[in-house]
């Protein structure tokens, strides 16, 4: 690929500054439009040592307007970065819908890096680009615009402009003795380099190599390319609105018993019923049991994500307590999830859960995650039916990330009779201090009670993996279900430790 880079190429300076004030305009006016329609745009700019990364990013942000910019350079782990999976300081900084953010290093540095070192096998290596691939492409059906650039040098010149750095004052700084190192691994690191990015050069992430010689023909390729790409998007239609939610239509009654559909849920055994001396026995000794392995998890900095699903009023807020009042108050937080707030909405909807991802040796639970996309938005119409069925595997990619660094990951799903369900309702409504606990929207969720087992049963089928399984807890009786719950949980913790 870096044969084709036009080599030695430079631009003189009156053609450099009479191209330069038609990017500069361009690149305004298409940026104002892009926050109109509120794209979110990710630019990366990475390549070989030398060739101007930094001076490149300076450069957009004297072209842009601030307002709408931000960059995000990446260089050692920080401990807060290192306790969690890698993927998360990039997400936490991924731009809103309408801003442009340049991603000075990035989620290539690393994999390159490693694989010219040899800390990674072959195979290790394109798995690493297949989850990058997997990535951009998630960001780019959620209308992310990625423009990459990749700053080529012939290895006579990065030896020049190294030397030609180290010589002045005012720059000898910006030479570590690293980049010297990867000099004499030059053609190693072209081997890596060229091979990630043809196995990440896609439709929707193309790569654009820029021959980086000479200063002016770099940032005028980099200025051109931008604005290409901001154009191409701007020219593309906009997603469609959400249709509204389908009408539910009941059942037709099936002809015969051979017709008869089951699901994952019609497995779960609702009659299971727990004594109150039993379950208190059980419960102190569950508690305890939770107190010590959650100790046991912070010294060994083992961290545990748990994620509570369910019916309405089927259980989750008082299982979520029984597990919180055996803990250290100081080791977990409890996330619960609502409708979306706008910074949410600006952003890929799994971004807010990234955000929550525990530090080492910590334990988050979530009140109702990301299975929200599969569920409550795919039965109201909330996403569309092509952005719900690419939820699966972007939710098995997200969980495979927290569980290959080591999270102990947890999901209940309390299941719960229609029958059941109403006597609670009719509870709550008849108990003073419950009545805050119901509202109108769970009385119209039971009518969409088929849709939501339809539902139910695929996010199972489809989301339940061996590092990832889920639980289906009978959530008939409370007490059976807490005990079941505190159990499953200090069984996996065991096996983690």
């Amino acid at each position: 690929m870096f044969e084709a880079a036009e080599l030695g190429r430079k631009l003189a300076k009156p053609e450099y500054e009479s191209r330069l004030a038609g990017i500069r305009s361009g690149l305004l006016e298409a940026q104002r439009e892009i926050r109109q329609v509120g794209v979110p745009v990710v630019v990366v700019i990475a390549g070989a040592d030398g060739a101007g990364k930094g001076e490149t990013v300076n450069r957009l942000h004297e072209w842009l307007d601030p307002r709408g910019l931000e960059s995000n350079v990446f260089g050692p782990l920080s401990d807060e970065e290192r306790d969690r999976p890698p993927y998360w300081r990039f997400w936490r900084t991924l731009p809103a819908r309408g801003r442009i953010g340049i991603f000075f290093g990035s989620w290539y540095t690393d994999p390159i890096i490693s694989r010219a070192y040899k800390k990674t096998s072959s195979a290790e290596f394109e798995a690493e680009l297949a989850r990058i691939a997997f990535f951009e492409e998630m960001l780019a059906q959620d209308r992310a615009l990625i423009v990459k650039f990749w700053l080529h040098l012939a290895k006579k010149d990065q030896k020049k402009r190294l030397a030609d750095l180290s010589k002045s004052p005012r720059t000898r700084w910006r030479v570590r003795p690293v980049d010297w190192k990867h000099l004499k691994m030059y053609d190693r690191f072209v081997r890596v380099s060229e091979e990630a990015l043809r196995r990440t050069d896609s439709a929707e992430a193309p790569w654009t190599i820029v021959e980086a010689v000479d200063d002016r023909f770099r940032e005028i390729t980099v200025g051109e390319g931008l604005l290409k790409g901001l154009r191409r998007r701007l020219a593309m239609p906009l997603a469609p609105a959400a249709p509204k939610a389908p009408e539910v239509e009941a059942p037709e009654e099936p002809k015969s018993e051979h017709e008869v559909t089951l699901t994952v849920l019609d497995r779960v055994v609702l009659a299971r019923t727990m004594g109150d001396d039993e379950y208190q026995k059980k419960l102190s000794k569950l508690q305890a049991r939770v107190s010590r392995l959650v100790r046991a998890a912070w010294e060994k900095k083992r961290s545990s994500v748990i994620v509570f699903e369910g019916w309405d009023a089927a259980g989750k807020g008082g299982a979520i307590r029984r597990l919180t009042e055996a803990m250290d108050a100081r080791l977990y937080r409890v996330i619960p999830i609502a409708a979306p707030t706008d910074e949410e909405k600006a952003h890929h909807y799994l971004w807010r859960f990234w955000r929550h991802i525990p530090r080492a040796g910590q334990v988050t639970l979530y009140d109702r995650s990301w299975y929200g996309r599969v569920l409550v938005e795919r039965v109201e119409g909330f996403a569309r039916e092509e952005e719900w069925s690419r939820a699966y595997l972007e939710i098995n990619d997200f969980e495979e990330q927290l569980t290959d660094h080591g999270i102990v990951l947890g999901k209940f799903w309390l299941h719960l009779g229609k029958d059941e369900q109403l006597r609670r309702f009719e509870d709550r409504r008849e108990t003073t201090y419950k009545q805050h606990k119901i509202t109108e929207e769970d009385w119209r969720n039971r009518e969409k009670w088929d849709a939501y087992v339809a539902a139910v049963h695929d996010m199972v089928v489809r989301t339940s993996t061996p590092d990832a399984p889920w639980t289906l807890v009978a959530g008939n009786d409370k007490r059976a279900a807490r005990v079941e719950i505190l159990e499953t949980f200090c069984r996996r913790l065991e096996r983690a430790l």
